[in-house]
């Protein structure tokens, strides 16, 4: 028994990185939560003789975890296509800057925050082919061998190697996604900014060419294709602040990067990623849609 349970606790302890794993190849929280929970569901439906088989369950559960992950991604085009406006991951809060302590029940809180899920790095994720993004987040991120993640998506291992090359060239052309000098700075200027309703000021700090993306999810009121131009961004962000008295707005992490988080009336209606080169803001992703805000609402 003494061996079994530790062989259990050994199992249910690979769930954490599973998570980890599923968010980042489908940028969705539910959807990670999902796909791993079914790959557990897949566990424990083995025959117990076939599991003493298996010498590395953790190894096994990654393999299949990654497999539903593919599945999810092929359908997700279709899907997208029928999801009202654009379509943004989900953001994942820093709960320690809340106060509050991490409830592992909650997929956000299993989360390791880092460079590999900074909004920026997940759009770029989100451009590529299904088996493009899981080799390059499996070799790339999790440091998977080729001939592991062969298991994965069905290819051989030198096909596995082309396609992180391919997906490793998508995110040099899309510019690194690494924390900026100074981001937290302009992003604190941007809120202050904001706050005074100061076009003038948001123009300096966005760059000419900065884009704005929202989703609503054709759930609440919002923008359904993307601003392009820092100034026609900087006098929408201030006609939403004229329309919207009481607004509170917060500098907080965002997918382990500075943010920022609007509130009304206590409840986090807007979470806000920046992207931050040369001083400048050149990307907003403002996700709206509630669904995608559910770690956000014991965060008061």
């Amino acid at each position: 028994m003494g061996g079994s349970g530790t062989r259990i606790d050994a199992i249910a302890g690979e769930r954490r990185r599973l998570v980890n794993v599923a968010y980042r190849l489908l940028g969705s929280l539910a959807e990670a939560e999902d796909a791993v929970q079914e790959a557990y569901a897949r566990w424990y439906a083995l025959p117990p003789g076939r599991q003493d088989e298996i010498v590395s369950p953790g190894a096994w559960l990654t393999t299949v975890t990654g497999r539903i992950c593919l599945d999810v991604l092929g359908s997700a085009r279709a899907r997208r296509e029928r999801y009202v406006g654009a379509w943004l991951p989900d953001p994942l809060p820093d709960h320690a800057e809340w106060g509050h302590g991490a409830d592992l029940a909650d997929p956000a809180d299993r989360m390791v925050l880092d460079e590999s899920v900074a909004m920026a790095f997940l759009v770029v994720l989100d451009s590529m082919t299904p088996a493009e993004r899981v080799a390059f987040v499996l070799h790339d991120v999790f440091r998977y061998s080729f001939a592991e993640i062969a298991g994965v998506v069905g290819r051989t291992p030198a096909a596995c190697k082309q396609l992180a090359a391919s997906a490793r060239r998508r995110v040099r052309a899309e510019r690194a996604p690494t924390p900026a000098a100074g981001q937290a700075d302009t992003v604190r200027r941007v809120k202050e900014a904001w706050e005074s309703r100061d076009i003038a000021a948001l123009v300096d700090l966005l760059d000419p060419a900065a884009v704005m993306t929202a989703d609503g999810g054709g759930l609440v009121g919002t923008v359904p294709h993307p601003i392009e131009g820092g100034a026609r961004i900087a006098r929408y962000l201030v006609a939403v602040a004229d329309r919207a008295p009481g607004l509170e707005l917060l500098v907080r992490s965002v997918n382990g990067e500075p943010g920022l988080v609007a509130r009304r009336d206590g409840v986090v209606v807007t979470v806000a990623s920046l992207d931050v080169a040369g001083g400048r803001v050149t990307r907003i992703w403002a996700v709206r849609n509630p669904e995608k805000l559910g770690p956000w609402v014991r965060d008061r």
